[in-house]
């Protein structure tokens, strides 16, 4: 990761991610299902297996809860002006 984020800000090219550890190192911004939701659901899943449930009876889930994150210091060290429009529409604004 740190050498993603080194070649990206040496290159002065702005970086999208799925994974939001990227952009608390330095990356632009993320888009990606909510991980803290995803593990609160699975454990749904172990409670009705722990009860008894097979798992090949369990409906396959997909991601409901996505989370968007930008970076601003990024915007701001790229020279880019990030939309009010778009910063309202992010989880998270890091400063």
């Amino acid at each position: 990761m740190p050498k993603i984020i080194e070649f990206l800000e040496s290159n002065r090219i702005p970086g999208m991610f799925t994974v939001r550890e990227f952009v608390l190192a330095g990356g632009l911004m993320s888009y990606s299902a909510s991980l803290s939701d995803l593990f609160r659901r699975s454990a749904t899943y172990v409670h009705k297996i722990l009860q008894g449930s097979k798992p090949s009876d369990l409906p396959v889930e997909q991601p409901t809860k996505f989370e968007f994150i930008i970076n601003l210091t990024t915007a701001k060290a790229l020279g880019l002006t990030i939309p009010a429009s778009l910063m309202s529409l992010a989880d998270e604004l890091i400063e």
